[in-house]
């Protein structure tokens, strides 16, 4: 080989080796002026509120919400969310391909629960809830018309941080304790669901494996309605005492090795 063309080698080897550029995280507005962004709208019960720079769960015994990012959708992409509980067992979820219809949510609640002195719902006021679940009002619409990425330590694998809920377990938990900041990376490609916790892949999801778990209860999501490729995503409050801050919402690109 003569020395022009083992150089001209040798350049493409490096230029090979060399590590891509990855492309730089956007961030999605929280807060603006002490408040929640206005990119952000609110359906269902509860809401958010803004604690030490970032959002916090502000739920009601009336049931569980959602705040939804309106201004854009969000298709191949990688979201990250710097989120941290306050307890072990704290409940909330990041939603992700949610169907347009999510936007038209906000005047319809849904019902709600009436609770007794303990927090135990009434059997009338649960029967009113199943009831508006199933009907897909307010925050439920994103439970049978989207994904719920669980946060939520304290339950079993597939209802537990980062599985998508009852449908997909994740493998693993965080060692951080309650308290910690911990980071989720939510890749979405195509029609499946990536999820890592804190560096580590915990969770895969392929919505059309034939391997699904069936529906079991009715808070679950439906099965049937195939969600979209792109769709919009928000952050849920649950109930009163699962209390979780969310100090980051960011998205980028699919990196090349992600999008096969």
């Amino acid at each position: 080989m003569s020395v022009l063309g083992a150089t001209f080698a040798w350049s493409l080897v490096l230029h090979s080796a060399a590590p891509k550029a990855e492309t730089a995280w956007r961030p999605l507005p929280l807060i603006t002026d002490g408040k929640v962004d206005p990119a952000w709208m609110h359906t269902g019960w509860g809401g958010f509120v803004v604690d030490d720079g970032a959002l916090r769960t502000e739920c009601d015994p009336k049931g569980l919400g959602l705040l939804v990012y309106k201004k854009d959708k969000f298709g191949n992409c990688q979201i990250r969310v710097v989120f941290k509980n306050k307890e072990a067992r704290s409940n909330s979820g990041v939603y992700v391909r949610i169907a347009d219809g999510i936007l038209e949510q906000p005047p319809q609640p849904g019902a709600a629960f009436d609770r007794d002195a303990t927090g135990k719902p009434s059997t009338e006021s649960a029967e009113k809830m199943k009831a508006a679940a199933e009907r897909e009002e307010g925050p439920w619409f994103a439970v049978h018309r989207g994904y719920e990425v669980q946060i939520a330590d304290g339950g079993d694998p597939i209802h537990r941080t980062g599985a998508i809920y009852s449908l997909a377990p994740s493998s693993a938990v965080s060692k951080k304790a309650p308290g910690e900041w911990k980071t989720m990376i939510i890749t979405l490609a195509g029609n499946r669901v990536f999820v890592d916790i804190d560096g580590q892949r915990i969770t895969s999801f392929d919505p059309a494996s034939a391997e699904l778990p069936a529906r079991k209860q009715w808070y679950e999501p439906k099965r049937e309605p195939k969600r979209p490729e792109v769709g919009y995503l928000g952050l849920q409050n649950h109930d009163p005492g699962d209390v979780v801050w969310f100090q980051e919402v960011s998205v980028r690109p699919l990196p090349a090795d992600d999008s096969k």
